[in-house]
């Protein structure tokens, strides 16, 4: 009932009365009455006035799934919004309501992860208050080979939230958001499968919004974008675009299940686009040029002699020839 009562204050320039929003809700003046003290409390501040009713003044910066639930303008993608203060990992939550028979679509949201993680088993910096800790649930009809496409498909609707905020964004492949050179966002995609059948895909998103202080080992090269601009961000309101963007993309990707419709948006956006980068992959060692991806989404890099190989995400490295970028 909050989500409702939040999402109707949110819609509603003027006060909105008692008496309207318990035939809304069918529920009495009291209930309204108390959850408008429960908002009050996590800090939403709203107007009461007697004979008019309700308004919605100022909002917390909150990621509850109240919150987030009555910012969303999806279908499917974010339904429903499971909120834990603390989590080991918001990955390892989702997969475990998998497990347990979760629906498409639902989304595991964190104020702060013990256990953070990124690609390659690295840790993630997840203070409480200040980044999106989040990761989605979905259970695609596609083959387990298509999968790891998903990335790049979370990759720009990340981008869309961003960019629509702050300058100088682009995304490095194949996961990594990047705002000026610095990373402010990373994406992992884990999946369960057999052979020819995916059971679940879950993919984990975090951001780095108004996070100030960064661990030595990577403060040279992470951000967030309140360290970039200056300003503070409301992260509910990025989280409801996020999957918004994500919806419209994932059905472009089911269409032809590869990149091809996005291929073009995707490579106008890719930092690394036109230049030197230095490949790691499988023990090896080389440089190249990126040229961009292709629609099944491997990067595509001129070696020196002048061959193009198409690097395929997973166990492989990919940096600027003089730092991450």
């Amino acid at each position: 009932m909050k989500e409702k009562i939040l999402k109707c204050l949110r819609e509603t320039e003027d006060y909105v009365s008692g008496q309207e929003l318990c035939r809304m809700l069918d529920v009495s003046r009291t209930a309204i009455w108390k959850v408008m003290n429960q908002l009050k409390d996590e800090g939403y501040v709203i107007d009461a006035v007697k004979n008019k009713g309700y308004k919605l003044i100022q909002t917390p910066d909150i990621v509850t799934a109240e919150e987030v639930d009555s910012l969303l303008e999806t279908e499917w993608a974010g339904h429903p919004v499971v909120y834990e203060e603390e989590q080991e990992s918001t990955n390892q939550t989702a997969k475990m309501l998998a497990e347990q028979g979760a629906f498409h679509g639902t989304l595991v949201v964190a104020e702060r992860q013990v256990s953070g993680r990124g690609r390659r088993g690295r840790p993630w910096h997840s203070p409480k208050g200040s980044g999106i800790w989040m990761s989605i649930l979905l259970r695609p009809q596609i083959h387990p080979m298509s999968a790891s496409m998903l990335t790049l498909v979370a990759a720009m609707a990340v981008y869309d939230a961003i960019s629509s905020r702050v300058e100088g964004c682009a995304i490095k492949w194949p996961n990594d958001i990047v705002i000026n050179g610095r990373k402010v966002c990373g994406i992992l995609t884990e999946m369960s499968s057999e052979l020819d059948n995916i059971h679940y895909v879950v993919i984990g998103i975090g951001i780095n919004v108004n996070t100030d202080d960064f661990p030595e080992d990577i403060a040279a090269v992470a951000a967030s974008m309140h360290v970039i601009t200056g300003e503070y961000y409301k992260r509910a309101e990025i989280i409801a675009d996020v999957w918004k963007s994500f919806e419209k993309y994932y059905d472009q990707f089911l269409q032809t299940e590869n990149l091809s419709l996005m291929v073009e948006s995707y490579n106008q956006r890719l930092v690394n686009m036109g230049r030197k980068v230095y490949i790691e992959e499988r023990g090896s060692q080389y440089e190249g040029t990126a040229c961009g991806i292709d629609s099944e989404g491997a990067l595509l890099v001129e070696k020196t002699d002048g061959t193009r190989t198409a690097v395929i995400s997973g166990e492989v490295s990919v940096r600027g020839v003089l730092g991450y970028v």
